[in-house]
């Protein structure tokens, strides 16, 4: 088991990435925080978890409220004794281009997608260095690197996250915590149906997102959460700092 006797805190894990990272770092050995806003599907998703023979517990928060993201912190401590991969995941859309986008709109989606990041490693990391160490995985998003139509805020939360990663990990190195950042492109999820209601013809476009890949499909949950797991486990143990795509090619592309 890569993660036996660690402890992983990820957000977003209610559905879609953060719920396939957290079952997938459960049966490697995790002990997991499952946060999230839904607490119906927060609990399913502990429950599922501890069905499988892991270990879980599901801690309501929303991430882009500092109060909230200190509790969780301090819960997710007061359930395991300390923090050894943190997985911040949450993200939403916030549609519209900048000069359509609403200002309600715009902080919501810096709140959660940026905001909510840095408060997390804000109370995460001072948790790590009493352990001697840890491991943060952030997921940002192909839109940290390419432009999408009517999604301003959403370029732009992800975008901050790449070189908020790479500096996390210079401050960070000498205390053994590594920070490095995923990328994923089109993953079937609920986000990338929301995402196409931002075109005429959302059903056609997710499918032709899908073929216009090299390598002709949408992304999976497991697909990204694989990626999570090599970069939260000692088999990438000298690897900090980096934005690691996973997309089907979609960025070697047009």
């Amino acid at each position: 088991m890569k993660l036996k006797n660690k402890v992983a805190l990820i957000t977003g894990a209610t559905s879609g990435m953060g719920q396939g990272i957290a079952k997938l770092f459960a049966k490697e050995g995790a002990s997991v925080v499952v946060s999230g806003r839904n607490q119906e599907r927060g609990h399913q998703t502990a429950a599922d978890i501890k069905k499988d023979g892991g270990e879980a517990v599901f801690i309501a928060a929303d991430v882009s409220n500092l109060d909230d993201v200190a509790q969780l912190v301090q819960k997710a401590v007061e359930e395991y004794g300390q923090i050894d991969v943190l997985v911040p995941n949450a993200g939403i859309l916030g549609l519209g281009s900048a000069t359509e986008v609403s200002l309600e709109t715009w902080h919501q989606a810096v709140g959660t997608n940026l905001n909510g990041v840095f408060y997390l490693c804000r109370f995460a990391i001072p948790e790590m260095i009493k352990a001697s160490g840890g491991v943060i995985v952030i997921n940002a998003s192909i839109a940290g690197f390419k432009a999408f139509p009517n999604h301003a805020a959403y370029c732009a939360s992800k975008g901050a996250l790449i070189p908020l990663t790479k500096n996390l990990a210079l401050d960070y190195a000498d205390h053994n915590i590594r920070v490095n950042c995923l990328c994923p492109g089109p993953v079937d999820t609920p986000l990338i149906w929301d995402s196409a209601k931002a075109f005429e013809n959302p059903e056609t476009v997710v499918q032709e997102v899908g073929q216009n890949t090299p390598m002709r499909r949408l992304g999976t949950p497991a697909d990204v959460a694989k990626a999570a797991l090599f970069l939260a486990c000692d088999d990438s143990s000298w690897i900090t700092g980096i934005a690691l795509t996973i997309d089907g090619g979609a960025m070697t592309g047009k």
